[in-house]
C-alpha cells in the first residue's frame, strides 16, 4: 500500500474506535499487531497492555493472539492501541453488577504494594491492609499469587477507583456460622470448646465460631480465686450449655457440670468407719460442718463432738481448725455424711484394763496400799 493510501486509511480511524488485532511481534516495550480488515499496523505500548505494572510484554500476550483493542492515537501511518482500556470497559460493567448485587467473587492477588494488595479485575482493584483479614497481618509477602474471596466496598468509574475487601467476606461467613450454631444450641448439650481468653469473672470459650462464657463459679467444684488457677488460654475443654440468648448472642456455659462432682463415689472414698482429717468450715448450734474432701462437707452433730457435755460447738471448736473425724454414715444420693469426733476420743483416751500379776491375786486393795494410807490418818 502506498504512503498516500496509508494516510487515507489511517484517517478513517478515530480515537475510541474498537478494533481487533493479531499479535505479530512482541518487543521489549511494545507489541505490534495486524489490524483485522486493514493493511495498517498498530502498536500497543507496554503500559497499555494491562491495568497492572508489566515487566515483559510476553507475560501478557503471545504471538498470534487476537485482541480486542481501542484506538488511543492516530499517527501518520499507524495506530496506537490499548488493550487495557478495552479490558477496563468490559470490566466496569461486570464490576458494577457485582457491586449492586453485593456479590462475593474469587480473584488472584497480583501485587503486594505499600498499604495493601492489588488485584487485576480488568481494572486495578486495591485491597487496603485493614481489609485483608479480620486480624493484624505484619507481612503480606505470602499473599502474592494467592486466590482470595472479595466483595467490592467502593466503586467509582469516573475516578477509576475500585476498593475490595476480603475481611468483610470472612466476617460475614463467621457471622453465618455463628447464627447456625446459635440455632442448634440447646440447654443441656455437652460440647468441646477452646479457651479463648480469661477475665476476672470467668473464661470465654470458642465452641466452633461463637464464644460462650463460663462464669468463675462454673469453672470448678472447688472455690477458686481466679480462672487461671484451673484453666489456661488455648486449652481444649468439655462444656455444658446452661442457657442460650439468641437475640443478644449470649451463651452461658459450665465446665463444672461436665466434671465428676465432689460427691461422686463418696461411698467408696469414705466408707463407714473410715478415719479422715478435715477442716472445720462452719459452726452451727447443732454441730460442726467439716470439709473432708474438696467440696465435701460432713456434719459432726453436737452429740458427736465430745464425751464432755458442751452447750455449743464454739466451746471446743473454731472455724479453720483441723480435726480428725470418723465416718458414721454416708449417703451419696442425698450428699450427706455423718461424722464423729467423740468416737476417736474413745480410742485415744481409753484406759487399758491390765491383768494383775499372778502373785498379787487374792490381796485386797487396802493390803497393797495400806502403808501409804497410814500416813493420812
Amino acid at each position: 500500500m502506498t504512503e498516500d493510501m496509508n494516510n487515507i486509511e489511517v484517517k478513517s480511524f478515530s480515537e475510541g474506535d474498537r478494533v481487533k488485532g493479531t499479535v505479530t511481534k512482541i518487543e521489549e516495550k511494545q507489541v505490534l499487531v495486524d489490524l483485522e480488515g486493514s493493511k495498517l499496523d498498530g502498536i500497543i505500548p507496554i503500559s497499555e497492555l494491562s491495568s497492572l505494572h508489566v515487566e515483559k510484554a510476553s507475560d501478557v500476550v503471545h504471538e498470534g493472539e487476537v485482541l480486542d483493542l481501542i484506538v488511543t492515537k492516530v499517527e501518520e501511518e499507524l495506530l496506537v492501541l490499548s488493550k487495557r482500556k478495552v479490558d477496563a470497559e468490559n470490566a466496569w460493567e461486570t464490576l458494577e453488577k457485582r457491586f449492586q448485587n453485593n456479590e462475593v467473587f474469587d480473584a488472584e492477588v497480583n501485587e503486594i504494594v505499600k498499604g495493601g494488595l492489588v488485584v487485576d479485575l480488568g481494572v486495578r482493584g486495591f485491597v487496603p491492609a485493614s481489609m485483608v483479614e479480620d486480624h493484624f497481618v505484619e507481612d503480606f509477602s505470602d499473599y502474592q499469587g494467592k486466590t482470595l474471596s472479595f466483595k467490592i466496598v467502593e466503586l467509582d468509574k469516573e475516578k477509576n477507583r475500585l476498593i475490595l475487601s476480603h475481611r468483610i467476606v470472612i466476617e460475614e461467613e463467621k457471622n453465618r456460622e455463628k447464627q447456625a450454631i446459635l440455632e442448634k444450641l440447646e440447654s443441656g448439650q455437652v460440647i468441646e470448646g477452646t479457651i479463648q481468653r480469661l477475665t476476672d469473672f470467668g473464661a470465654f470459650v470458642d465452641i466452633g465460631g461463637v464464644d460462650g462464657l463460663v462464669h468463675i463459679s462454673q469453672l470448678s467444684h472447688e472455690h477458686i480465686e481466679k480462672p487461671s488457677d484451673v484453666v489456661k488460654e488455648g486449652e481444649k475443654v468439655q462444656v455444658k450449655v446452661l442457657s442460650v440468648d439468641r437475640d443478644n448472642e449470649r451463651i452461658s456455659l459450665s465446665i463444672k457440670e461436665t466434671l465428676p462432682g465432689p460427691w461422686s463415689n463418696i461411698a467408696e472414698k469414705a466408707p463407714r468407719g473410715t478415719i479422715l482429717e478435715g477442716t472445720v468450715k462452719r459452726l452451727v448450734s447443732f454441730g460442726a460442718f467439716v470439709e473432708v474432701f474438696p467440696g465435701v462437707e460432713g456434719l459432726v452433730h453436737i452429740s458427736q463432738i465430745s464425751h464432755k457435755h458442751i452447750g455449743t460447738p464454739h466451746e471446743v471448736l473454731q472455724e479453720g481448725q483441723t480435726v480428725k473425724v470418723k465416718v458414721l454414715d454416708v449417703n451419696e444420693a442425698d450428699q450427706r455424711l455423718s461424722l464423729s469426733m467423740k468416737e476417736l476420743e474413745d480410742q485415744n483416751d481409753q484406759v487399758k484394763d491390765y491383768e494383775l500379776p499372778e502373785e498379787s491375786k487374792g490381796f485386797q486393795l487396802s493390803d497393797m496400799i495400806g502403808d501409804k494410807l497410814k500416813g493420812f490418818k
